[in-house]
């Protein structure tokens, strides 16, 4: 059983963008599709994800709305805006330029002088 991962600095809010625009979600269970969807391999505390979902609100990047959860707790339900749209998309751009970037790197083979 893996330990998980942790994730790097300044992706929590991709993460959260990427979560939520696969449909509208309340906190604890953006945690549990995260969770699902790195078949466990992210470990995202508590603590971290409601200040990053509070400050994405903030930005105009989600919107939230009370409703009642599957257990018919009131819990606030974000959803992905048009500018958070653009912002997952402008973010997962620059992530894959990233991971491409780093595959060069760390495929590279040592060349015989």
């Amino acid at each position: 059983m893996s330990d998980g991962a942790q994730i790097l600095p300044g992706t929590l809010d991709l993460l959260i963008l990427k979560a939520v625009s696969l449909g509208p979600e309340h906190g604890y269970g953006v945690l549990q599709r995260l969770n699902a969807l790195s078949r466990g391999e992210l470990q995202i505390e508590q603590g971290a994800l409601y200040p990053a979902l509070y400050r994405l609100e903030r930005q105009g990047l989600v919107r939230g709305e009370w409703g009642s959860s599957e257990n018919n707790r009131k819990a606030k339900f974000y959803a992905l805006t048009a500018p958070g749209r653009a912002r997952l998309a402008e973010e997962r751009a620059a992530w894959e330029r990233l991971v491409g970037a780093m595959d060069l790197v760390l495929g590279a083979k040592a060349v015989a002088r």
